[in-house]
């Protein structure tokens, strides 16, 4: 058997983001709406933030719903079939089973099977980490096109009146095609993780605590400071060490795209990198909220969208969360 065999398809140079699809919980919730239960007010919420509101999901809605809009929005967007799709990669921590995962329900449900499909738990790192994989596999010629989503119902796992985080988060799902390319598209990914901070950002608690009556239902927690001081310092030496990689500089790109865990993050970041006032700067936390996986691919879509920035253009891209687990990479916008 020879190599060429070996592939269903032939190896290629270059991978690049063929199109984006965005999906918002259905729901508009304000900084008043959550305030009481964690005895704050809009004001605090805004200035230590950035949020005014955030999207928050129905009963009636679910992440596989919103998973299942933004793909179908990205492969139409995208000009291809769905059975093309080579491989299906789902970014998640609230998918609500342990198994089977949801990126095999999400394969059937747009009409993509046989492709592989597979979850990723790098929680606000998961987009990321699916670009990178879904990168290597078209280069590699094992799948000709791949889709990739990050996407979450925080919602599901949120504690009213817990003042650390649950007042942050939102409800999302934001998919992405990607596919060979004659130039670069997609350049070599600066990831890893950070395990001496695991407990950071977590559950309160074990699904077999609560099943043994000692905890109530887990819902997510974190040390605000621990993780301010991490994503502030450590991750803008991995958005610069990106940029180096790439072979960029900060004036060559169009935007920055972090994941959207706080304002003040996000613009420290810029002046980490010393951004020139010609870059665009993601800040759709502000009415979005952070939506852990899907804050990247829906905050870039949202750009594409208002007309912020042009399809051609390079954007730095980088998550960053739980466990602590990072990715980053420049992007071509779609």
């Amino acid at each position: 058997m020879t190599h060429a065999k070996l592939n269903q398809f032939e190896a290629v140079k270059y991978s690049r983001i063929y199109a984006l699809g965005a999906a918002r919980g259905d729901l508009v919730v304000t900084n008043d709406d959550v305030a009481g239960p964690i005895d704050s007010n809009d004001e605090w919420i805004r200035q230590r933030t950035g949020i005014i509101t955030r999207r928050r999901a129905s009963a009636d809605q679910s992440l596989m719903d919103m998973a299942v809009d933004a793909s179908n929005q990205a492969i139409s967007k995208a000009g291809i079939a769905p059975a093309e799709i080579g491989a299906v990669i789902f970014g998640t921590i609230t998918h609500p089973h342990q198994t089977p995962s949801a990126a095999t329900l999400l394969a059937e449900l747009i009409g993509a099977n046989p492709a592989p499909a597979f979850d990723i738990s790098a929680a606000c790192a998961g987009y990321c980490y699916g670009i990178a994989q879904a990168d290597a596999l078209v280069r590699a010629g094992v799948a000709k096109y791949v889709l990739v989503v990050g996407g979450e119902k925080m919602s599901d796992f949120i504690d009213p009146t817990d003042r650390s985080i649950s007042f942050l988060l939102g409800d999302g799902a934001g998919a992405a095609i990607i596919g060979p390319s004659d130039e670069p598209g997609i350049s070599p990914t600066v990831w890893g993780s950070d395990g001496s901070h695991w407990g950071s950002v977590s559950m309160t608690s074990s699904l077999l605590e609560f099943r043994d009556g000692n905890e109530p239902w887990p819902t997510f927690r974190q040390d605000g400071q621990t993780v301010f001081r991490w994503a502030v310092w450590e991750m803008a030496k991995v958005a610069q060490k990106a940029l180096d990689v790439a072979g960029i500089k900060a004036e060559d790109l169009a935007a920055l795209v972090t994941h959207q865990a706080n304002i003040r993050i996000i613009d420290e970041m810029v002046k980490q990198l010393k951004l020139p006032e010609s870059v665009a700067v993601a800040r759709d936390i502000i009415n979005t909220g952070n939506t852990s996986a899907a804050s990247i691919p829906l905050a870039m879509d949202q750009l594409l969208k208002d007309g912020t920035v042009k399809s051609g253009g390079l954007a730095l891209q980088i998550g960053f969360g739980a466990g602590l687990a990072f990715a980053a990479q420049v992007v071509v916008l779609p």
